[in-house]
């Protein structure tokens, strides 16, 4: 499997920018290893298209309260709804998409099923919002592959 990490405050250039090199990096890593991604808008959503556009499998993982999907957050139901279209496999996570430390265990919990984690991460520290860096550490420490992506010209913000 391999899974996407990265920040949430990435602008509509930046995205563009990060899908590009997502694709060209899933046409050259092991054939036939499935994508995997919580749901949500911004860079998973890139992420999905990213995968499906290069013939990767694609799992989507939706928080859930026991067997029974929970609503996410305004801002990531449109793409959410999208993602479940371009998957082939959606796993149910139990989590609290509002919490923050709920969604940083979720991400754990998704890296560690994985070979590869390709981290859209600019090299920032973990700033108590942002749980990139976190993330990025908690892979490497468990001997999971960690390809950093960030393009020239990006930038955080929503610019």
């Amino acid at each position: 499997m391999i899974a996407v990490v990265g920040h949430r405050d990435l602008g509509n250039r930046t995205l563009e920018l990060v899908e590009a090199d997502l694709r060209a990096r899933l046409d050259r890593l092991a054939t036939g290893a499935a994508a995997l991604v919580r749901a949500g808008a911004g860079l998973p959503l890139v992420f999905g298209r990213a995968a499906r556009e290069a013939g990767r499998k694609l799992t989507v993982l939706l928080p859930a309260q026991g067997a029974v999907p929970t609503v996410l957050p305004e801002r990531d139901r449109s793409a959410a709804g999208e993602l479940l279209v371009l998957a082939e496999h959606v796993r149910l996570l139990p989590f609290d998409p509002e919490d923050r430390n709920a969604c940083v265990g979720a991400d754990e919990q998704l890296v560690a099923t994985c070979r590869t984690v390709l981290a859209v991460w600019d090299g920032s520290p973990s700033d108590g919002r942002d749980a990139t860096a976190h993330l990025v550490a908690f892979a490497r420490a468990r001997g999971i592959r960690v390809e950093v992506v960030w393009p020239d010209g990006s930038v955080r913000g929503r610019a």
